[in-house]
């Protein structure tokens, strides 16, 4: 049954990559014309992500992957978040930035940008960084400030990298709690289930249908938090977002 199931898998997997080219191709078209059309951050940042949800609501459901929202009530009309999401997979941004409602931008990698194509649909929803640059890092965080003060929700991994290890919940970094603190926004936790077994780590070339819950959570004041309450805010988020995970994942897997 294992090698079946490899062979499966890295048959899926190609006809993910295969449906994902087709989307993309055609999603570019109405990201170029918005970019033509739009030249105010938010306004292009929204109509852009109009069409990020449709793109995913045509790719993800024939893949075996569509996505199961809950707890959007948790967002208040005139109000934006720092949304702070689990990493376990490349499939969590497909997830999570449609599925955040409004315009919002994420911090990603520079270097995914050069990528044809997909570069272009890529940069369109984030603020780009280069880890390694300090001179890009300071930008990134500027242009983080720009985002919340322009009323679009900044979407984060506190974990930095795709969780590989056998904790729920990674460590967090302190940048997206002391970014929420400077501008005096709350957090929006957000728990991803099972993008894991989609794309199971240490896996070459494969995949596997499932679909995929993302979860927000009661959102975390920061009005008059400062800068000492960082790390207490950090451990507080990822404690909730942990205890969510683990409680939910052993109801499924009791089921």
């Amino acid at each position: 049954m294992s090698i079946l199931k490899n062979i499966l898998g890295r048959i899926f997997a190609g006809w993910m990559l295969c449906w994902f080219v087709v989307t993309i191709l055609l999603v570019s078209i109405p990201v170029v014309i918005c970019h033509a059309l739009f030249r105010e951050d938010r306004r292009r940042t929204t109509a852009i992500m109009k069409w990020y949800r449709i793109w995913m609501a045509i790719y993800l459901p024939p893949v075996g992957c569509p996505i199961q929202r809950k707890g959007l009530e948790h967002f208040q009309e005139g109000e934006n978040y720092v949304v702070v999401c689990n990493h376990n997979s490349l499939v969590d941004i497909l997830v999570s930035t449609p599925s955040v409602p409004g315009a919002s931008k994420t911090l990603a990698k520079a270097e995914l940008a050069r990528i044809p194509v997909f570069g272009l649909v890529y940069r369109s929803g984030s603020i780009l960084v280069d880890r390694k640059d300090s001179n890009s890092r300071r930008k990134s965080l500027e242009a983080m400030k720009k985002v919340l003060a322009q009323g679009m929700h900044l979407v984060l991994y506190p974990e930095g990298t795709r969780n590989k290890t056998d904790q729920p919940v990674k460590s967090f970094y302190d940048g997206a709690f002391s970014m929420a603190i400077d501008a005096q926004k709350p957090i929006m936790p957000a728990v991803l289930l099972h993008t894991r077994n989609i794309l199971p780590a240490g896996k070459n070339f494969y995949a596997w249908p499932h679909s995929v819950p993302i979860h927000f959570l009661e959102p975390i004041p920061t009005k008059g938090l400062t800068y000492k309450d960082t790390a207490a805010l950090r451990e507080k988020t990822r404690q909730i977002m942990t205890d969510y995970y683990v409680a939910t994942m052993q109801s499924a897997n009791s089921r």
